[in-house]
This record gives structure tokens, sequence and C-alpha cells, in this order.
């Protein structure tokens, strides 16, 4: 197991380095603790039904991936593993050790992160849904941590639709580098806007009537069939790539517009 090793950046942004292999390390940025209104107002531009009614949620603080899972990052892990399920070390479609890696399914993320907290000695896995959309929002209540619009200078997305007054911008049709933008939120996350959608833990629920208020994964109530993904992707609209969109997909769905990224519970000497 290595050393926890916490460093401070600009905006006084916490995190720790995991080293993977000798070349290949995985970013963890410190979200702090904080609550925030989950969900989106009712006269939110292309708001869904599912994104509603708003609730106030308390969030503990964790640890939570700067980027998507990298390439890279997948095959330091996958090469250098066994586990119970399979995984295969080049899944991608668009290859690149720095694009986010894709065409994995909700099984393969939650076994990445087994693997990953075995090799690590620390407990990796998925975020659940309430957990994402705080460290997205960062502090906002915009429909996009940006502000109120979103344009291709800022995420990889299909920019050739609108949102808001943005004018309409390029669809690249693949994903893009992680960071390519070089534009993080108020916690130090990038990519949360586009790229690839995120695997979550929950299952899905219609609407929030009875979501948890601690932050904690939804699964009492819910359909096990289908699985939460967050975030929007390469070729989604900018109204699929807000804060509060939310999506059910199959879990053992896996294409080129899905990806993950993992958190880390804090340790207790960070509270």
């Amino acid at each position: 197991m290595t050393v926890l090793l916490i460093h401070q950046e600009h905006k006084k942004t916490q995190y720790f380095r995991e080293p993977l292999t000798d070349k290949t390390s995985l970013e963890m940025i410190l979200i702090p603790k904080g609550n925030f209104l989950m969900g989106s107002p009712p006269q939110e531009e292309g708001r869904q039904s599912s994104e509603g009614p708003q609730e106030d949620v308390t969030i503990s603080q964790f640890f939570m991936g700067r980027y998507p899972i990298t390439q890279a990052q997948w095959r330091a892990v996958v090469e250098n593993t066994s586990g119970e399920q399979q995984l295969t070390p080049n899944p991608s479609y668009f290859e690149d050790d720095l694009r986010p890696v894709e065409k994995v399914s909700w099984f393969d993320a939650m076994e990445f992160c087994e693997r990953l907290s075995q090799k690590t000695g620390r407990k990796y896995r998925l975020p659940t849904e309430a957990e994402w959309e705080y460290a997205c929002r960062a502090g906002t209540t915009t429909p996009f941590h940006f502000g109120e619009t979103i344009t291709d200078k800022l995420a990889n997305l299909n920019a050739v639709s609108t949102y808001g007054e943005s004018k309409a911008g390029k669809y690249r049709g693949k994903t893009t580098r992680v960071n390519e933008f070089n534009h993080a939120n108020a916690f130090g996350l990038s990519d949360m806007h586009g790229n690839v959608w995120e695997w979550c833990l929950d299952f899905w629920h219609d609407d929030y009537s009875e979501a948890p208020r601690d932050g904690s994964v939804w699964l009492t109530g819910g359909n096990e069939n289908y699985r939460i993904v967050r975030g929007g992707s390469w070729h989604g609209s900018p109204q699929g790539c807000r804060c509060a969109r939310r999506d059910g997909l199959s879990p053992d769905g896996a294409d080129d517009n899905l990806g993950f990224r993992v958190v880390c519970e804090a340790p207790r000497t960070l509270a």
C-alpha cells in the first residue's frame, strides 16, 4: 500500500496522487463536505421530469478522480491485476492513452474498482448519483458549472445544437483527451460535461421523490435493470450535458460514449 500524500495547489485544491505504474498515476481530488439542491428547477431549459423534485442533500467529504479513467490508467490496472471478471486491456474505440476509456459496461467499471482497491489497499468505487452531481456543480446552481450555457470551447459535445444564448459550434465526432480544454470547476475537476457518460452506483428511479438526503447509494424501490449515467457525451446535445441531466442504461451496455471516474472515501484525519 502506498503512502497517502496530500498536496495543495492554487484555489486550495487538495489531492493525492495514486501510483499505478512507474509512468501512470491517478489524481484524486478532495471534494469537501457540504449540502446542495439536487436536480433542476422547473424553468431550466431542457429539464426532464426525472430531474425533480429538487431535494436538499448533505454530502460527506470524499475524493474523486480529476478526470474520467483514461485508457492508460485502465490498462495499468487491468494488466497488473486479476479478478473474478475478465477485462480486456484495450476496450476503447477511440484509442489514445490520454483519452477516457470507453466501451466499458457498469460491470466492467465495478470490476475495475475492485481491482484498483486490491492494488492500492484503499477502497475505490463508483460515485453515487448524488455525489456525482454535487461534485459537478461545485457550489453552482446553473445548468453547467461554467454558467448558463456551454460551447465547444468548454467541452466535447455535439455543439451543432445550441443551448440558451450559445451559438452553434463544432461536432468533433469522437472523444478528446482528458483536460483538452484546460478548464476545471471550483473543486478542481475536469471533463464533467461531455466527452463520455459516467457510470454511477445507483439503480434508476423515475424521480427524486424518495431519494436519500445523505448522498448515499439509492437502490431501494428502483429499477435494477438500469444504472445511472451522468454528464453527457461527445455526441450528446448541450441540454444532455447539464449538471442535472440523468439517464438510465443497462449495466451490461458498453458503447463508445460510456466511461466512468472513481471515488475514494476521505481519511478521517482530513475531516
